[in-house]
């Protein structure tokens, strides 16, 4: 198991989203568009995982549609643009589905997905989400499985330039989520992920480190996304 995305919920457009970021430097790209969901994004991709920066293009689909992260999208919006979740892949994600069902979580069931990309292409991956009420409580994170093998998905996102070797050289080190409670959200999280908790909150996937600290304020929530030079 390993952070394949953290996704930033904002009301700007993919394209302002990719313009912003280059004149910072950084390599974005215009993801594509969620029909179903009424939603858009800009992927930024990295050398261990990547950051969506997700929005609405189509609201009253958007409003209308029962799909877990473009409800928590809509919830978060009216407080303004910030960190929402993170999205970790699995292997074989149905059976991982049974698994946490067995530890008493109550889940979505595997979802069929797909993405249009701006040259007409379909991206498909399955996903799926810990039942929770939306609300200010810190979200779970959701899962995903790729369509295609991690090697040629990568490959194909070389090729079409979605990926360059400058993104590459950076890693995401850290997710660091503020909560009212560390203690309670990180055992929980453990106890979801079949994890050990580390020293201070701490809980360490295959590729980066999951940190809950204490902080006051109108939601618990994926409050800073840490990046570093990737390992060679």
């Amino acid at each position: 198991m390993k952070l394949d995305h953290a996704v930033y919920f904002t009301k700007k457009t993919s394209e302002v989203v990719v313009e912003e970021q280059r004149e910072l430097g950084n390599h974005a790209v215009v993801g594509g568009r969620h029909e179903k969901w009424g939603t858009h994004n800009a992927l930024m991709y990295m050398g261990n995982a990547y950051i969506e920066w997700l929005s609405v293009e189509q609201l009253e689909i958007a409003k209308n549609v029962d799909h877990p992260l473009t409800k928590l999208l809509l919830h978060d919006l009216e407080d303004g643009d910030g960190w929402g979740t993170i999205c970790l892949s699995v292997e074989n994600i149905e059976s991982f589905n049974m698994e946490i069902e067995n530890k008493g979580f109550k889940t979505s069931g595997v979802l069929e997905a797909e993405r249009k990309t701006t040259d007409g292409r379909l991206r498909k991956w399955k996903m799926l989400f810990v039942n929770q009420p939306i609300s200010n409580e810190l979200p779970y994170p959701f899962f995903i499985e790729w369509d295609e093998p991690e090697s040629s998905r990568l490959a194909t996102l070389r090729l079409d330039g979605t990926i360059n070797s400058s993104s590459e050289q950076v890693e995401i080190k850290e997710c660091v989520f503020h909560v009212s409670d560390p203690l309670r959200e990180t055992a929980e999280w453990a106890i979801l992920l079949s994890r050990k908790i580390g020293d201070a909150d701490q809980i360490e996937l295959d590729n980066v480190l999951l940190r809950f600290i204490e902080k006051e304020g109108l939601k618990d929530r994926l409050a800073e996304v840490k990046l570093g030079q990737a390992k060679q």
